[in-house]
């Protein structure tokens, strides 16, 4: 039980040294991954509506 406690000690003792970041950057930071991957996902789309009406018009031959 001892190095369970130990553990736990260390592991909050890493957690006060860690250099969290502020509100604002989060906020930014996730508001670019939102926004990148909304342009991913509408590329990515595009594309798989073109190969399905292209792979379509190959079949209807």
């Amino acid at each position: 039980m001892k190095a369970v406690i130990g553990y736990l000690k260390e592991v909050k003792g890493e957690l006060d040294r860690v250099d969290w970041p502020k509100k604002d950057e989060v906020v930014r930071l996730t508001a670019i991954v939102f926004l990148v991957s909304a342009i991913v996902g509408a590329y990515l789309g595009g594309l798989d509506i073109a190969f399905t009406k292209l792979i379509e018009l190959i079949i209807a031959k």
